[in-house]
């Protein structure tokens, strides 16, 4: 799939690839100008099988395709390599094209934020996930080990062919009380190869489903112990003294369901910003403290939970809280951006 005498990642890739599609070419869309040579796409290529059903998607570029250089022998690069499988129209012949630079975005922000993806992790696209299609209810993605590929051995260490899944709002806002993986295995009961299909409603609208997720919710609580939103940091301001707790307004209601889902089970969240964050921990008394690290770890008990949840929503304004004097949350407005950078909204 390359012309290049020493690509022992790269082979390694497509050896996997050949034992699930024996006999099978891909079409393979390279890159022209990598990003190691300071080209705009940070994946190499991506090979594209077709299924009956579906459009099978391979990535090239997040693993070490050619040498090794990373210092960590177990894994190769980042650890993985993209998949993603996009449902297929009977008479498609050409697989989308919009799923092949959703990878390459995907790994740009990698690249640019140094924060790999894992199995169990997931995003919120801020709009649709693909721009061709803007009426579809996918708007959100999580991150699964491919259940035919799985996770290989090469000779730059392990890899994981780790699966995007689109996911509705509704399915992305159940992880936040729950947990992605355990989403996942629910959709999984109806599409158990979790292609991502732009023309499907969301799980939550199957009553038997939706009680699926609900039950997981009660019984394993949140397990989602951070989340990186664009706005959060905090300041002390005043006399007497107060600490100011800023959240943008596109992820107050994402924390405050995050928080019900994890502070009354006694666990914590962390909430990062670009330059810091929020550390929320269930307490009996509210404690500020200063962590040294960018962050304040901030104790609430169940009282201030309450009030704290009901004032996160998606409008600007600042919330002295009654429960806790000391205390205000400041929401403010949040741009969101679509996956050229453009602001298509303002929320709050």
């Amino acid at each position: 799939m390359v012309d290049n005498t020493i690509a022992a990642g790269w082979d390694a890739i497509d050896a996997a690839a050949a034992r699930l599609y024996p006999g099978v070419t891909p079409k393979h869309y390279g890159t022209l100008h990598r990003w190691s040579l300071g080209g705009p796409d940070p994946l190499d290529g991506v090979s594209v099988y077709p299924r009956e059903d579906h459009w099978h998607f391979i990535s090239y570029g997040m693993s070490e395709l050619y040498d090794k250089e990373s210092e960590v022998a177990e894994e190769s690069g980042w650890g993985f390599e993209f998949t993603f499988r996009v449902a297929r129209g009977h008479d498609e012949t050409d697989p989308p094209m919009w799923a092949a630079n959703f990878l390459q975005n995907l790994g740009r922000y990698v690249f640019s934020s140094a924060n790999p993806f894992a199995p169990g992790h997931h995003i919120d696209l801020n709009g649709p996930i693909s721009q061709e299609n803007p009426e579809t209810a996918i708007r959100a993605a999580a991150f699964a080990e491919d259940p035919e590929l799985g996770t290989i051995d090469t000779p730059h260490g392990r890899l994981c062919f780790l699966q995007v899944v689109g996911l509705t709002l509704g399915e992305y806002e159940a992880i936040g009380r729950w947990d992605a993986l355990g989403l996942l295995g629910v959709l999984r009961t109806r599409l158990p190869l979790l292609v991502t299909d732009l023309t499907r409603g969301s799980v939550i609208d199957d009553p038997e489903l939706a009680a699926a997720i609900e039950d997981g919710a009660r019984r394993d609580a949140s397990s989602t112990g951070g989340l990186y939103v664009q706005e959060a940091r905090w300041k002390t301001d005043g006399r007497p003294e107060k600490t100011v707790l800023t959240f943008g307004a596109n992820a107050a209601e994402r924390i405050a369901r995050t928080l019900a889902g994890r502070l009354p089970y006694g666990r914590d969240l962390s909430i990062a910003g670009p330059d810091g964050g929020v550390r929320l921990r269930p307490g009996d008394n509210v404690t500020v403290t200063e962590s040294g690290d960018g962050y304040v770890e901030v104790e609430i008990p169940a009282d201030v939970l309450t009030e704290l949840t009901t004032v996160l929503r998606p409008t600007a304004g600042v919330h002295e809280l009654r429960t806790a004097p000391g205390l205000v949350v400041e929401i403010v407005r949040s741009q969101i951006r679509d996956q050229e950078g453009n602001v298509v909204e303002v929320i709050g």
